[in-house]
């Protein structure tokens, strides 16, 4: 599936603001991580244009940086290894009288590994609990799902899951992850669980990903 620039950036967007990792965003998403990352190099090499599917280019580019001159933005950039790109871009225009914009050299930069791009840290959850539920209601899992609807935008699926039953007891669709979203969610599975009113001796524990949301001083 092909995906415009627009849609690109909107999901560069989403998963640098989740509260969830890049890996499972990008999992809640459909979207492979090998593609996210060449969209996400594309993005930071020349903006939103770089990220429009590329076509056949010509032999020969006509704003081409000159070979002289490109070592010379390589050799600036090693000797002020603090600078940014956009320093560097500046710098040199100033320094030479020849412009170069953020993006070629960040590019130039790159093509010599001279900029490390972004890694994403993948921690590896334990395959199942130690303390397992043993009756419903002892403990719920509750959680986002991300869901593009076309014209619409993004909307969010906040559920609560019994673990021992597996049953879905309460959901609501959001179109933010707040905690009011969260508050609103857990209310209703108390109402449909009746634990609101029923007397327990405890209340179901509550297992999230530790997001914003989940952790917020408002839930």
């Amino acid at each position: 599936m092909r995906y415009p620039a627009s849609e690109k950036l909107e999901i560069i967007r989403l998963v640098e603001n989740s509260h969830l990792s890049a890996r499972r965003t990008l999992q809640k998403l459909g979207i492979p991580r090998s593609t996210f990352n060449r969209w996400y190099d594309r993005f930071l090499a020349g903006g939103v244009d770089a990220l429009d599917d590329r076509r056949p280019r010509p032999n020969r580019v006509w704003n081409r940086i000159p070979d002289q001159v490109r070592d010379q933005i390589v050799e600036l950039a090693l000797n002020e290894p603090e600078l940014s790109p956009r320093e560097l871009a500046v710098t040199f225009t100033d320094t030479k009288g020849y412009f170069v914009s953020e993006s070629s050299v960040y590019r130039l930069l790159k093509a010599h590994d001279l900029i490390t791009s972004p890694a994403f840290i993948v921690i590896k959850a334990a395959d199942e609990f130690h303390d397992k539920t043993t009756a419903p209601n002892q403990l719920w899992q509750t959680d986002f799902t991300y869901l593009k609807v076309i014209g619409w935008g993004w909307f969010y699926l906040s559920t609560v899951l019994d673990d021992f039953s597996r049953y879905i007891i309460a959901w609501k669709l959001c179109t933010t992850m707040k905690a009011g979203d969260v508050t609103d969610t857990l209310t209703m599975a108390l109402q449909a669980s009746g634990c609101d009113s029923a007397k327990v001796a405890q209340r179901p524990r509550l297992l999230s990903d530790n997001g914003p949301s989940y952790v917020s001083s408002d839930l």
